[in-house]
């Protein structure tokens, strides 16, 4: 099967096998191995892209499915000077990471979720955050971290 669909903003065409999932394209197919591929079964956020500017568990949906549709990874989430997005900027200021296996899906998640809920709390973030698993950090960081991410995104 030919799937078209935009990946960090640039057109591409993939030929891959009918029951390919998102997260085997995009880390096989295009190279994009910041997606991690942690449980293979939606529930550690690991694999966490914005589809059309939604966090998508990309473990759990078909390449097929994308037909069509934009899919941002953390690769397409920086400027194209390599300029940092607020929120990878807040993950790095506020040490919101330590193995980093979690990371990319959580900053992904972090960006869905201050354009859903910009003013968000401590516990709406740790509310929207329970799809992301994170077993080194204890969370004080990471939420501190979407905390600061969110006030720059709104500047």
């Amino acid at each position: 099967m030919q799937v078209q669909l935009q990946v960090n903003g640039r057109s591409v065409s993939i030929e891959a096998a009918d029951n390919t999932l998102l997260v085997q394209a995009l880390r096989e197919n295009l190279k994009l191995t910041g997606t991690h591929v942690g449980c293979d079964t939606a529930q550690c956020g690991a694999c966490t892209v914005l589809v059309d500017g939604n966090a998508v568990k990309s473990c759990n949906v078909l390449l097929a499915q994308m037909a069509g549709r934009s899919v941002t990874t953390i690769e397409g989430l920086a400027a194209a000077d390599g300029t940092m997005h607020p929120m990878q900027a807040a993950f790095k200021d506020c040490h919101g990471l330590q193995c980093g296996f979690c990371t990319t899906g959580m900053v992904m998640s972090a960006v869905d979720l201050v354009h859903r809920h910009p003013g968000a709390d401590e516990a709406q973030i740790r509310k929207q955050l329970e799809g992301n698993l994170c077993r080194c950090t204890g969370y004080q960081n990471i939420v501190r971290a979407v905390q600061q991410g969110a006030a720059a995104m709104a500047k």
